[in-house]
């Protein structure tokens, strides 16, 4: 199995729904924030200023009637109530030039900053959203970490999965690394990057190139697996050793032996020691 081949799928259906709801939401966010920042149309301005014209016509309409009116009222052909009435009529069409006015400044001025950054904020509230959908659709799809071995398959199709759950056991072939343990008076000769070598008793004779990638930080006893009688009751340090493994001929639980040359070996960095494929 090759770094990045898809190895598992959880049902996508879901994730996209979410996605598309998100993508949905932004555009319709982004349609207004474009609305607001292009302001009022030409002929939205020219209605405003049609209606202004409209009110300053009834005004005119209501002045010479409430002139005609009092003319009338003064001569006693009219009620007074008829020179009451007019006046409401001639203050309602002042009252309708001024909203009228007011109306046509607010088209010209356009949309107000507050109401564009506000807008602006709900896009990349969008945006973010929109991001997190997608990222959750990405992550439906497993892929291999590295190059490996599938040793056990731990879920079939149509098995439940949940965050955390694995999946399956995937083990990685190359490099692979060496559990080594030193004892506390050799610590100070050792130091991540320097080269080391790797025997097996199943290649006599063949010394496999590897490297010091880590030294834990805390002491330990030794293993069990150690069988020197000595070495049982002292603490060590772990030490992991990586191997090149591009020929596949070491196998994973593989009993080995690691040297660490002390001369000439000075540390290096990471990439010196990529393994190449």
């Amino acid at each position: 199995m090759r770094k990045g081949q898809v190895v598992a799928r959880i049902d996508p259906v879901r994730y996209q729904d979410a996605v598309d709801r998100a993508q949905a939401a932004l555009q319709a966010q982004q349609s207004l924030l474009a609305k607001l920042r292009a302001g009022s149309r030409p002929q939205e301005i020219a209605q405003a200023r049609a209606a202004v014209a409209a009110a300053l016509a009834a005004q005119a309409n209501a002045k010479a009637t409430y002139a005609r009116q009092k003319t009338l009222v003064e001569s006693g052909f009219l009620p007074r109530q008829s020179l009451d009435n007019v006046t409401q009529q001639l203050d309602t069409a002042a009252a309708d030039v001024q909203r009228a006015q007011q109306g046509l400044s607010l088209t010209v001025q356009g949309p107000r900053k507050e109401d564009i950054a506000a807008a602006q904020a709900l896009v990349k509230a969008d945006e973010s959203a929109l991001a997190l959908a997608q990222r959750q659709l990405a992550d439906t799809v497993l892929r291999a970490p590295d190059d490996g071995v599938v040793e056990n398959r731990i879920l079939e199709v149509g098995d439940m999965a949940a965050p955390q759950t694995p999946v399956l056991t995937l083990a990685l072939n190359n490099p692979v690394w060496v559990r080594a343990y030193v004892p506390e008076t050799e610590l100070g000769k050792l130091a991540p990057g320097m080269r080391a070598g790797i025997e097996s008793d199943s290649f006599p004779g063949q010394t496999f190139e590897g490297w010091i990638g880590a030294i834990s930080p805390t002491a330990e006893f030794t293993p069990k697996s150690v069988e020197t009688t000595e070495l049982r009751a002292q603490l060590v340090y772990r030490v992991r050793v990586y191997a090149c493994n591009s020929t596949q001929k070491l196998r994973l639980g593989m009993p080995v032996t690691v040297q660490v040359p002390l001369l000439n070996n000075a540390p290096q960095a990471t990439s010196a020691h990529v393994c190449q494929h």
